[in-house]
């Protein structure tokens, strides 16, 4: 009989097709070969079901709580899930090996992640077929790419799809120990099971201007901070101001409160903040919940913008708006809190009486981009922060389709101590040092 190939070389053949820079879970079993084929240079990071991300065996760059671990997966950051099946039937429908290891983890990942794969002996060890018409087994997940020592298939809506056969078979040889329809892909192939040694591609930008430059009008853009100068990314604003995108919808804590309250500002010196968009005419709405100045003889120039009518202003208060966007990063649509309820922040917005009290409906906020401030950062995008950067900083990172980091110092992987990385590699794309001896600062607030 034609030789099959062997469960290393599976999976080597599935470690190579990892995408670089992407998160991905090895099921217990078949699947955790995998992880001895990959390298740290090929940035493919591993969760495993206790929350820990890894680049390699042995590397460990983040250690997450479940909370964190589970909001990546239903956030959507988990890419691939790989999982050790037992029966694959033709629609894809998949039952894995030991289904009632890893519980409600393993069930989330085969629900949320974007591509599942399976491994597994195309016969078992009667020479029945693994892969059938219809299962006899209940199913745990849907596959959508089958890797077994005969062959690669690919699900799809009409059907499996041959796309790569081990050396020496051919498809009605293939078929005669496959139990479903098959139809040969017109790229049919023989598997390539030559080591690959891919990188993945560097995070890193050379400027705050590069990183910022294809900022859109009319982007959501989150900004990091609180209320002072303290854990903004003063320089990513600069950058946005000087780029010059506008009718933009800011995301923030406040709507540029710094340079008019002075907090933890020198004497003598005017902070740098959201004002520096605001008079450039960038920002068309704020959703914050400190949008104006706390004296009234000193107002922001928000403040004058939105009662000029030039701006727009959604306030939300501070606990809901760190849960809005918590909830936009980690997959959950919306919440109910009573925070606001009976005022005019529930105008407009679903209600309801639970346990006798009024709760009112309130939705996730995601952004297009988010810059964002922290003290350190790998060459992975693994953050940790210092004293104020920790704040709205670390529940905005998820929450954004680009994460823009401005970082103080930036190390190798395993610099970083994985119990102090509170924001892991998967929820940032890209990082930019801060220039040496830059302040948050200005003398003239004119010339900013």
């Amino acid at each position: 009989m034609t030789a099959r190939i062997g469960l290393e070389r599976m999976a080597a053949w599935v470690a190579a097709e990892l995408p670089a820079g992407r998160v991905a879970s090895l099921a217990p079993g078949l699947p955790q070969r995998v992880a001895d084929h990959l390298s740290p240079a090929g940035g493919v990071v591993l969760l495993s079901e206790d929350g820990l991300l890894s680049v390699a065996p042995g590397t460990v760059i983040a250690d997450l709580d479940q909370a964190d671990a589970r909001g990546l997966v239903r956030g959507g950051y988990l890419d691939t899930a790989v999982v050790d099946g037992v029966q694959v039937s033709s629609d894809g429908s998949v039952a894995v090996r030991g289904a009632g290891q890893g519980g409600a983890a393993a069930a989330e990942n085969l629900a949320r992640a974007r591509r599942v794969v399976v491994m597994m002996e195309h016969t078992g060890t009667d020479g029945s077929p693994r892969i059938v018409e219809s299962p006899t087994l209940a199913p745990s997940g849907r596959a959508h790419v089958i890797v077994t020592d005969l062959a690669v298939l690919d699900v799809g809506g009409g059907g499996l799809v041959l796309k790569e056969l081990a050396p020496g078979w051919t498809v009605d040889r293939v078929r005669t120990v496959t139990d479903a329809p098959l139809t040969a892909g017109a790229g049919l192939r023989e598997m390539d099971l030559s080591p690959t040694a891919a990188e993945a591609q560097s995070k890193l930008f050379r400027s705050a201007a590069d990183a910022v430059a294809d900022i859109p009008h009319g982007a959501v853009v989150m900004l990091g901070g609180f209320g002072g100068p303290g854990g903004m990314a003063h320089n990513l604003v600069m950058a946005l101001r000087d780029q010059g995108a506008g009718g933009l919808t800011v995301i923030s804590n406040t709507a540029g409160i710094a340079r008019v309250a002075n907090f933890g500002t020198p004497s003598g010196f005017t902070a740098i903040d959201h004002s520096i968009l605001v008079e450039n005419g960038q920002i068309r709405k704020a959703v914050a919940s400190f949008p104006v100045s706390p004296s009234p003889s000193r107002p922001s120039p928000f403040e004058e913008a939105y009662r000029a009518g030039k701006a727009e202003l959604e306030l939300v208060p501070q606990g809901t708006l760190a849960e809005r966007i918590r909830a936009g990063g980690l997959g959950v649509a919306g919440f109910y809190t009573p925070t606001g309820a009976g005022t005019p922040i529930a105008e407009g917005k679903e209600t309801r009486t639970l346990d006798g009290r009024e709760y009112i409906l309130e939705r996730a906020l995601r952004a297009d981009y988010a810059l964002l401030r922290a003290h350190k950062a790998d060459t992975l995008g693994n953050l940790v922060y210092r004293g104020t950067s920790r704040n709205f900083n670390a529940t905005m990172a998820p929450a954004a389709d680009v994460t823009i980091v401005e970082v103080d110092e930036v190390v190798q992987p395993g610099d970083l101590d994985p119990q102090a990385v509170v924001t892991p590699c998967p929820f940032v794309q890209r990082i930019v040092v801060r220039p040496p001896g830059f302040v948050p600062y200005t003398r003239d607030p004119g010339r900013v």
